[in-house]
């Protein structure tokens, strides 16, 4: 959850570099004096704008290595050290590693609304808008550009599944994609929320305190099934807990030689029900698609 923390505080110190890259991308590209009308004008401006955040992630390894170190050091400490109680406890850091991939990917969605904000700021955001593209293409470009990265953070933690516990299998492609769509939800969160606040600082402020309950009550740190009162009915709620659920059974089981512990895999119910992976997918993604909708409604009118 501190991830988020830690790539804000070094968004703006990126700004200067990326202010230069962007330049030479856009000049590259054509943007200021090319065509863009059309559908293939609205690709290009997609290319564009996701190969904008391409270089700023390529130029800023700080930025990678800090959005790294905090889910990281949860994974390690706090895996090692409940893991090492025994028992079914052995097993707790395989089950913290899809908790930790979601940390990982909430930084980089949280910088992409950052960004945003600091180009509203420098003036970038508003040459944007004067353009002739859409401005569904801007936003569709912005947050593949988010999920790209968060995708491209998520792998080195992925590279270390053996080590966590959990046995290198083709399912950890599976386990890939699904972050993938982790990532493009949360950078829709993200982006939706820089659409309408004005001010970097609060942005900043409101963001840490939306995203830091909504990662501890998704089940990325303690079993969340069986849950009762306010706490079970909280857990349900939060779109998140169904995608680090479908992250949890999506992976190969930590030691197929032995049972796998009732509790590794207890996610949210619904009246006794589990909803299977792919509506805890969709449970992600569609609200997203509905934030990113309303937010495009309001960037269209964006100052």
């Amino acid at each position: 959850m501190s991830s988020a923390t830690t790539s804000e505080s070094t968004s703006e110190s990126s700004i200067d570099m990326s202010t230069k890259t962007t330049g030479a991308v856009i000049d590259e590209a054509g943007f200021r004096d090319g065509p863009f009308g059309g559908f293939a004008g609205d690709l290009r401006t997609v290319r564009i704008l996701w190969r904008r955040e391409m270089v700023r992630f390529l130029h800023n390894r700080a930025r990678l290595v800090m959005g790294l170190a905090a889910p990281l050091l949860f994974l390690f400490v706090l895996g090692n050290g409940i893991g090492s109680t025994g028992g079914d406890l052995g097993l707790y850091q395989a089950f913290l590693f899809p908790g930790t991939l979601l940390m990982v990917v909430q930084g980089p969605a949280v910088a992409v609304g950052t960004v945003i904000m600091w180009d509203r700021q420098s003036g970038f955001l508003r040459q944007m808008l004067v353009a002739p593209v859409r401005r569904a293409a801007v936003l569709a470009g912005i947050c593949l550009g988010g999920t790209t990265t968060g995708a491209l953070y998520a792998l080195p933690v992925l590279a270390l599944a053996g080590a966590m516990g959990v046995p290198y299998h083709p399912r950890l492609l599976l386990v890939l994609g699904e972050i993938t769509l982790l990532a493009f939800a949360l950078t829709a969160l993200g982006v939706s929320a820089a659409v309408c606040i004005r001010r970097p600082e609060t942005f900043q402020i409101v963001s840490g305190l939306a995203m830091a309950p909504a990662v501890l009550l998704s089940g990325a740190l303690f079993p969340v099934g069986g849950l009762q009162s306010w706490l079970g009915m909280v857990v349900r709620a939060n779109p998140l807990s169904y995608g680090v659920d479908a992250l949890r059974r999506t992976m190969p089981d930590p030691d197929p030689s032995a049972p796998t512990p009732a509790w590794f895999r207890a996610g949210p119910e619904w009246w006794g029900w589990a909803p299977p992976v792919l509506l805890e997918l969709s449970l992600v993604v569609v609200p997203s698609l509905i934030l990113l909708t309303l937010a495009g409604r309001r960037f269209s009118r964006i100052d």
